[in-house]
């Protein structure tokens, strides 16, 4: 009983990271996850902003011999990343509620005085320490109340499911909170004069926060209330503010310094290659994204009127306790309402700000706040029931099942295979040593680095992402693994390399009309120079949008036959046969955005290839293009004259 009183945070961490495992995806999922995972199997470079502490500390794990998959075993460490997250909420909710001091939450019992001054005296000691436990249970109860609202809100739960940065960003921006609380709310003593070293341990977080991502900049703007709140403006809080600096700096440059250390290394995947101070800082920037930052207003409130749409499915009856607690907490403790909003309010304003469909992630600093407003929420409901225990477990109990319900299957991937096997299909309809061109990162190319990569499962097979083309850096990492690619038209690539220069360092007097040209001739040139010695291979979303808009054009010569889920490029006319339907996608019950498109594309392309075979008078082969529709994606529209060779049987 004493260890669970004692270690109340990390049970709760614990019942966590249990039920998350019960969501936790097996393979590959969608966006990022097989390039994050390769990076960490492989000690490589990540996209910007390079992620070197969640690279390390994954590599690290990933070393530990379990029984996984390492994409299973990377997906763990996700779950215990947002577990942990969890556990270290819960202990500073509890650190909080410890500081509310001029509330107290329950009342000592009256005494009945006697005559015996010595009986009145043990027994109001009594009763004072009977009040203290019961004090004590109700923050503990408030406390993991608070986190279990947090774990079970969707965006937050979904983090904990497969290998993502804001696993690891959940941990640590909480670790943030807890030391911040802690140097703000340190109290000198005889024996503690001074709250410097709090504010040091801080910054030295706070630098680790920075080198896993950069939206740690969300709780800036709190930090700064609350340290010129305690400290003032002054000679003193300027000084304090230098040696933060101190501390702050050299962790920042030794972790981020593993970027160009490591990419002189040549690894396989080495985003960005950055190895100079013009190419690190750019990197770390996310200079490339920043296109995306501060887009238009029209953005900006299409964001906005996501996040508040969303809003009711992340917490469900939860909000309602958050908002009760936003209105209130200020009575409890105003300092802290005042850093909660604050964070809350820029969070939400820096983020709508960011024009890219997966934004979700990048308001987990705001549901943090959320929570902790909740809990204020319940202290009130507390309250008005008269400090009624059993009224607050009850509504407890019930918030907490009715959130947990709702986002279980929302957020459940323990069956989501649809992206291994999709990757899988394409990479062995193609013959040994083919090179396929594509852009579907978030569908098959990011899986396909750490099938190839990790897995080393058909990694005769060269992927070419037709967006990544665009940088300088991923002509060199091609010419290293590939060096045949290039071989017959390195003047092109020279030209375009040469001319993305001061578009690369984002000078304003680059020829826009220049490398668009270039680019298009490096696509068309590609094709020209590999298709005679090896199997060439074009993704479906080139010839739907590029191909159609005549941005990307073939040789001359050369036409395209859907070839299962790709398009084989051809010379002449002729029936080109392909291989047998020997594929099997899982796109399980719980659909997603993702997985729609990709039921779409593999539709799209069998509908394509039955259409063919039927050109050819080939009505059976036809027919089997038909069934496979027909049994694997039963919602999928055919047309017409496919859907009646269907009717024949």
């Amino acid at each position: 009983m004493e260890f669970i009183k004692k270690y109340y945070f990390v049970i709760t961490g614990l019942v966590v990271f249990i039920i998350y495992l019960f969501t936790l995806a097996p393979s590959v999922v969608q966006i990022d996850s097989g390039e994050l995972a390769t990076v960490q199997a492989t000690l490589g470079i990540a996209h910007p902003t390079g992620y070197p502490l969640y690279t390390i500390v994954g590599y690290l794990f990933s070393l530990i011999p379990l029984p996984f998959t390492k994409i299973y075993q990377l997906n763990l460490l996700a779950a215990l990343y947002c577990s942990a997250g969890v556990s270290v909420f819960v202990y500073t909710s509890k650190f909080v509620l410890d500081n509310l001091t001029s509330f107290s939450f329950v009342k000592a019992p009256d005494i009945k005085f006697s005559k015996n001054k010595k009986k009145n005296k043990k027994e109001k000691k009594k009763n004072s320490q009977i009040a203290f436990s019961l004090d004590e249970i109700i923050k503990k109860i408030l406390s993991i109340a608070g986190g279990l609202i947090l774990a079970f809100s969707e965006t937050f739960w979904m983090q904990s499911t497969s290998v993502e940065v804001y696993s690891l960003h959940i941990l640590l921006i909480n670790i943030i909170i807890l030391f911040l609380l802690k140097a703000y709310l340190y109290k000198p003593d005889e024996k503690r004069q001074s709250d410097l070293k709090a504010w040091l341990i801080f910054s030295a977080v706070l630098a680790l926060g920075f080198t896993n991502h950069m939206t740690t900049l969300l709780i800036v703007p709190g930090v700064a209330y609350l340290f010129f709140t305690k400290n003032r403006f002054n000679a003193d809080s300027i000084k304090k503010i230098l040696l933060m600096l101190l501390i702050f700096f050299p962790v920042l440059i030794l972790i981020y310094s593993y970027l160009p250390i490591r990419a002189s290394q040549n690894p396989l995947l080495n985003w960005g290659n950055p190895t100079d101070l013009e190419r690190i800082i750019r990197h770390i920037s996310g200079k490339q994204y920043q296109v995306w930052l501060f887009a238009s207003v029209e953005s900006a409130k299409k964001q906005l009127v996501h996040f508040i749409d969303t809003l009711s499915g992340e917490f469900y009856i939860a909000l309602f306790l958050s908002i009760i607690g936003l209105f209130t907490s200020s009575n409890y403790t105003r300092k802290i309402f005042v850093f909660l909003l604050i964070t809350f309010l820029f969070t939400i304003l820096y983020s709508i700000n960011y024009d890219i469909n997966d934004i979700d992630s990048y308001f987990i600093l705001a549901y943090i706040c959320l929570s902790f407003f909740a809990i204020f929420g319940f202290l009130k409901l507390f309250q008005i029931s008269k400090n009624n225990l059993k009224v607050l477990i009850s509504v407890l109990a019930l918030v907490i099942l009715i959130e947990f319900y709702f986002n279980f299957n929302k957020v459940n991937q323990s069956n989501v295979y649809t992206y291994e096997d999709y990757t899988h299909a394409i990479l062995n309809s193609v013959p040994q040593g083919s090179i396929i061109f594509s852009y579907q990162w978030d569908y098959f190319v990011s899986a396909s680095y750490y099938f190839r990569y990790v897995e080393n499962y058909r990694n005769d097979v060269v992927v070419i992402d037709k967006e990544i083309l665009r940088r300088s850096w991923y002509y060199d990492e091609l010419n290293n693994d590939y060096p045949f690619l290039f071989k017959n038209m390195q003047e092109d690539v020279n030209n375009f390399k040469e001319a993305l220069i001061p578009f690369e360092r984002g000078e304003k007097d680059y020829n826009a009309n220049l490398l668009e040209t270039l680019y298009r001739k490096i696509m068309t040139d590609l094709v020209a120079t590999n298709v005679i010695d090896r199997s060439f291979y074009i993704a479906p979303e080139l010839y739907e949008n590029e191909m159609q808009r005549g941005e990307f054009l073939l040789p001359k010569g050369y036409t395209l036959v859907p070839d299962l889920l790709l398009f084989k490029v051809v010379k002449g006319n002729e029936y080109v046969p392909t291989k047998n339907l020997d594929f099997k996608i899982r796109f399980g019950k719980e659909k997603n955005y993702y997985i729609n498109i990709i039921e779409r594309f593999v539709g799209t392309m069998l509908a394509r290839r039955a259409m063919y075979e039927l050109q050819f008078g080939k009505t059976e082969r036809a027919k089997i293009y038909a069934e496979k529709i027909r049994d694997d994606l039963p919602g999928f529209s055919m047309p017409n004259v496919i859907k009646n060779l269907l009717l024949d049987n």
